[in-house]
């Protein structure tokens, strides 16, 4: 007890001396009256200051200045009036009717891309040309069907009479041939057949000859057959051989063409739903400034806020208007992209459809098989297979030029049969007339047959062998029509048989040799060639491979920074409505969202297109899409 008594006492005296400290400062600090200026009181109230008698020198004393306390300037605020809200931004794009909504799945999309793009008509149409090329120069091998027919009036003279001109000096002969001819090319063996049918009717004046009118037929079938050069090979056939390896070259290239059509319409379209939903995003984020907006304007009505804080929110309206706008204008180039892979004619009433997305973007965790899209790289992209079939173009190049360097050996043969029938001169068809009688007939018999015979090669017709005839007259087997020359053709009585080898070569043979040492330089530039399109393969599998992982992390990354800046903006919110937050803050925390939110969507588009091109990289589009291909047709 005794030592609380000094304590208290103690604690008194402090609260003694600090209230006679605060009192007396707060008598310091009382202001004194200013003096009045005299010059500043009313009329009739001003007092004039006494003056010294004229003479008297004035004496100034020495005044001290008044002190003089500046004027405080409040601020200028505005007038507390509400501001109307501003209108909705007009979205209208040019060129587009917002009646006229079209929905569009990415099946569809792609589907009227293959069947009007402009590209894909231009690759369509070098397949065909591919094939009407090989057709023509399979035409070498059709059968070729020749007929010349002739009529041959020659009038000759005579130097003889052993000529059979008689008295007039002079013979008469017409004829009239027709010769059917047909002639084909084998691709197997590369030989070439030729059937001849010659026929021909002979008038003549000449008086040694035993029959008049006659008929005479003569049915041949020669035939060339390489035996070295040519006959695996030819040109015709390498022709053929490099055409088919390049209609697939041509399939192959509209393959891979198609792929890339396909890959560009996969990333239009997902471009087209990020762009929408990027515009909408821009929207909700608007239309969220607009209700702050609204909120600004009931707080200051209220007085709880300053006018300035409106301004703020003008202007983060104004911004995001702004950025509303630029997603309106993406929406129209990436609606456009998609339109020009889709639409062939540029009047196209779809110019003006507003196009709406079906398909929603994709998301899946599974990480991606490197090794498996490795091996699909390899065996499917037709860059691979084109340069495939130019190695098998190579290789016939190979085999031709080397069979070129080959002396040429052909047999050729010809087997051929002869008819002949005609008038018996002097008497009827069909009765023998003896040709000259007496002692002399057989000796007069041969010579008629031998001039008969130096007259028709003179003629270059085919060289009648007429059979023995008695003394009394023609061989009755000659006697008659032209019924009667084709018996006698089909009877093969009388043929002709030729057979032969034609042998050439050139010493050196230089073009041939230097077209082979070409031909082998170009295989070492496809080797290489194709190890270098490998390995150009092997690096854009790697990388959309890397894409894909890198496009799902970025989807997981940006998915959590959209969830983290919702609950930053809540509890900002929550700041805001107590008063611990400003308008600018709360502002911030709005746009930080809704960068979030782009960022996810653009992540999420990223993904799916960079799915579609680890398809074009694999060569698998178009197994993904269900995209049938039909092989080119080969004549």
């Amino acid at each position: 007890m005794s030592n609380q008594l000094p304590r208290l006492l103690t604690r008194l005296c402090v609260a003694i001396t600090f209230i006679i400290a605060t009192f007396v400062a707060v008598l310091a600090q009382t202001p004194s009256p200013t003096p009045v200026n005299p010059a500043t009181l009313p009329p009739g109230q001003q007092t004039v200051p006494p003056t010294a008698p004229p003479g008297t020198p004035v004496v100034i004393p020495n005044a001290q200045p008044t002190p003089i306390t500046p004027a405080i300037q409040e601020p200028n605020f505005p007038d507390i009036k509400p501001q109307p809200l501003p209108p909705l931004p007009d979205l209208t794009r040019v060129g587009v009717l917002s009646s006229n909504v079209v929905p569009l799945s990415l099946t569809d999309a792609i589907r009227k891309a293959l069947q009007n793009n402009q590209d894909i008509e231009v690759s369509r149409d070098d397949v065909r040309f591919a094939e009407q090329q090989l057709r023509s120069l399979q035409g070498v091998y059709e059968p070729i069907f020749s007929m010349t027919p002739q009529w041959i009036h020659n009038i000759t003279p005579q130097q003889s009479s052993l000529g059979g001109s008689g008295n007039t000096g002079k013979t008469t002969t017409t004829t009239f041939n027709w010769n059917p001819t047909v002639t084909k090319s084998f691709e197997k063996g590369g030989g070439t057949y030729t059937l001849s049918f010659a026929n021909a009717r002979t008038n003549t004046s000449n008086s040694f000859n035993l029959i008049n009118p006659f008929w005479s037929s003569n049915l041949s079938l020669s035939i060339n057959q390489p035996l070295l050069r040519n006959r695996t090979i030819d040109a015709n056939r390498h022709a053929i051989r490099v055409q088919k390896k390049r209609l697939e070259q041509t399939d192959s290239d509209f393959r891979q063409r198609t792929i890339q059509i396909i890959s560009q319409v996969q990333a239009a379209y997902w471009n087209l739903v990020f762009a929408l939903r990027n515009q909408q995003n821009q929207l909700d984020s608007l239309q969220v400034s607009r209700q702050n907006m609204r909120n600004i304007e009931a707080e200051i009505a209220a007085g709880a806020k300053a006018p300035l804080d409106r301004a703020q929110v003008q202007t983060d309206i104004a911004t995001r208007e702004a950025n509303l706008y630029i997603a309106s204008q993406s929406v129209s180039i990436a609606e456009n992209n998609l339109k020009e892979l889709m639409l062939r004619d540029p009047k196209a009433p779809e110019w003006s459809a507003q196009l709406t997305p079906t398909d929603s973007p994709a998301f899946d965790l599974s990480p991606v098989d490197l090794s498996a899209a490795l091996d699909d790289g390899h065996k499917n992209r037709p860059e691979l297979r084109r340069l495939t079939l130019q190695r098998d173009i190579n290789s016939v190049d190979l085999q031709y030029f080397q069979n070129q360097t080959l002396p040429q050996v052909d047999i050729q043969s010809t087997v051929a049969a002869t008819g002949l029938a005609g008038t018996q001169l002097g008497a009827p068809a069909g009765t023998p007339v003896p040709l000259i009688s007496g002692n002399a007939a057989t000796s007069s018999n041969a010579f008629l047959l031998n001039q008969i015979q130096t007259l028709q090669r003179s003629l270059g017709q085919p060289v009648a062998v007429v059979p023995t005839v008695a003394s009394n007259g023609i061989a009755p087997n000659l006697v008659g029509g032209y019924g009667k020359d084709l018996a006698n053709l089909f009877g093969f009585g009388t043929r002709n048989m030729t057979v032969g080898v034609a042998i050439s070569f050139p010493f050196h043979n230089k073009t041939a040799e230097a077209n082979l040492a070409g031909a082998r330089i170009q295989r070492e530039q496809l080797d290489a060639s194709y190890r270098s399109q490998d390995q150009a393969i092997e690096m854009d599998v790697r990388n959309a491979a890397q894409s894909v992982d890198t496009a799902q992390k970025r989807v997981v990354a940006s998915r959590a920074a959209r969830e983290s800046a919702e609950q930053q903006l809540a509890g900002e919110q929550k700041l805001y409505d107590v008063g611990r937050s400003t308008t600018f803050l709360l502002l911030q925390r709005q746009q930080e969202l809704t960068a979030a939110r782009t960022n996810e969507l653009q992540a999420q588009t990223d993904y799916n297109k960079a799915l579609a091109d680890l398809q074009r990289a694999t060569g698998s589009t178009l197994r993904v899409n269900n995209v049938v291909v039909n092989n080119p047709t080969q004549p």
